[in-house]
């Protein structure tokens, strides 16, 4: 039995809103077959991972060579630096790592340890301002990159002040992936958990996004009170936990603050919160 080949990618498809354009989706989705551990791909292998035909495939990598986003040695292919684009206009526009930056570099002077600051996407948070002390990760943490919310703190202090029914709807399709033997295992743990985060205004993360991690958040509010964002600060994990609280989060609300102070005077309410 034969196959049959994929739409047209030039035609429109029916999808969700009724006016879905197969070809930009596709077109998405052959950037992101690329990743930290396949940066380089051939033919055979983007077809495969982005479930195009070859013809298909070919014809999306061989526009994306002539705008700039991809090269090719003529066997593998690979994106360029110009990808980044896409990304940085979204994260210029939120206006809030401008604004946290400075205070981040305060504190982390202060604390002498990693800052960083992020906002929800989906599931995920996306990282949008850091300063970085040392590396105490496995992974390189950059602007745009990306972590499960419910095994980190930034993403735990900004879920938990979620509204009632998106917060339901999160911890109904939310999957707890065991990323270290410490990573919060069922739905329960996790609701009791945001629970205490949304009483107490901060989140702490003891190795469970990985071992020898730890990490502190606060949520940063907009001038109308909501949640639109996070910063912590990451440390290796010595000493007790509570040791670790006492100690930095004076510093991280103090930096809260500061931003806040900011937003408050530049942005206007929900311009970066979750999504």
């Amino acid at each position: 039995m034969t196959t049959p080949e994929p739409a047209d990618e030039g035609s429109d498809a029916v999808g969700p809103s009724g006016s879905y354009v197969q070809s930009l989706a596709r077109g998405l989705e052959v950037i992101r077959v690329f990743d930290g551990e396949h940066p380089t791909l051939t033919l055979s292998d983007v077809a495969a991972r982005a479930r195009l035909s070859r013809a298909t495939a070919r014809r999306f990598l061989l526009t994306l060579v002539e705008l700039g986003y991809v090269r090719t040695d003529g066997k593998r292919f690979a994106l360029t630096a110009r990808v980044l684009e896409l990304g940085y206009n979204y994260l210029s526009s939120l206006s809030l790592p401008e604004l946290a930056q400075p205070h981040l570099e305060v504190l982390s002077a202060e604390v002498h340890e990693s800052t960083s600051a992020s906002v929800l996407d989906g599931d995920d948070i996306v990282y949008v301002a850091r300063v970085p002390v040392r590396r105490i990760m496995t992974v390189s943490i950059n602007l745009g990159t990306r972590f499960p919310a419910f095994a980190t703190s930034m993403g735990r202090a900004i879920v938990a002040h979620l509204p009632a029914a998106r917060l339901d709807g999160y911890l109904d399709r939310v999957e707890l992936t065991s990323l270290t033997s410490q990573t919060v295992a069922t739905r329960e743990q996790l609701a009791a958990e945001l629970t205490r985060v949304r009483a107490n205004g901060w989140a702490v993360v003891d190795q469970e996004l990985e071992i020898g991690l730890r990490s502190l958040a606060v949520p940063i509010r907009d001038r109308a009170g909501a949640v639109m964002g996070a910063i912590n600060l990451s440390a290796q994990a010595e000493g007790t936990v509570d040791a670790f609280v006492a100690t930095t989060l004076p510093a991280l609300q103090r930096a809260a603050a500061d931003i806040e102070r900011d937003v408050a005077a530049t942005l206007s309410p929900g311009a970066a919160g979750p999504r």
